[in-house]
C-alpha cells in the first residue's frame, strides 16, 4: 500500500460538477492499493498517517500531529500510484489491485483512519473521474510505502 501524503490549506474533490469533499486545514492521502495488501499495511499507514508530526506547534517547528492539530483529511483512490514504468514511455498498472479487492481495502483503510483521528474523513469516489484541488501548505509532501516500513 503506497500513500502520498499532503499537508494542505485546503483541499477537494469534485465528481461531475459536484463538490463531494471540502476541507481546511489538513491533509490530502492519496492512496493505492496492491493485491497482496493487508489488514497489517492499513493499521501500519493509518497510525503513521495520524500520528505523523508534520504540522507546526507554537514554536514554528514541525512537532504537530494530525490528532493535535485538529485538521481534518480527505482520502483518494489513486492506482496510479503502482504504475510501473521502467519499459517504454506507456505506464503500467498491472500491480494495483483489481477493484474487487482494492474496494474493500481503500473502504478499511478510510474507516480505520477515522478510528485513529476520532473524527470523520472525506473521500473521493473509488473509480470515478476526480477533479482533486489542493493548496499544498509548507509544501510538505511525503511518499510512505507499507512494504518500507522495517
Amino acid at each position: 500500500m503506497k500513500v502520498v501524503i499532503q499537508r494542505v490549506s485546503k483541499a477537494s474533490v469534485t465528481i461531475a460538477g459536484d463538490k463531494v469533499a471540502n476541507i481546511a486545514h489538513g491533509l490530502l492521502v492519496l492512496i493505492g492499493i496492491v493485491a497482496d495488501d493487508t489488514q497489517d499495511d492499513i493499521s501500519w499507514l493509518s497510525k503513521k498517517i495520524a500520528n505523523l508530526r508534520i504540522f507546526e506547534d507554537e514554536a514554528g517547528v514541525m512537532n504537530t500531529s494530525l490528532i493535535d492539530s485538529g485538521g481534518d483529511a480527505i482520502v483518494v483512490s489513486q492506482f496510479t500510484l503502482h504504475a510501473a514504468t521502467k519499459k517504454g514511455n506507456r505506464p503500467s498498472y498491472i500491480k494495483a489491485a483489481k477493484p474487487d479487492v482494492a474496494i474493500p481495502m481503500y473502504e478499511s483503510f478510510v474507516s480505520q483512519l477515522e478510528k485513529d483521528l476520532d473524527r470523520k474523513v472525506q473521500t473521493g469516489r473509488f473509480g470515478a473521474d476526480m477533479k482533486v484541488e489542493l493548496l499544498n501548505d509548507g509544501p510538505v509532501t511525503i511518499i510512505m510505502d507499507s512494504k518500507n516500513k522495517e
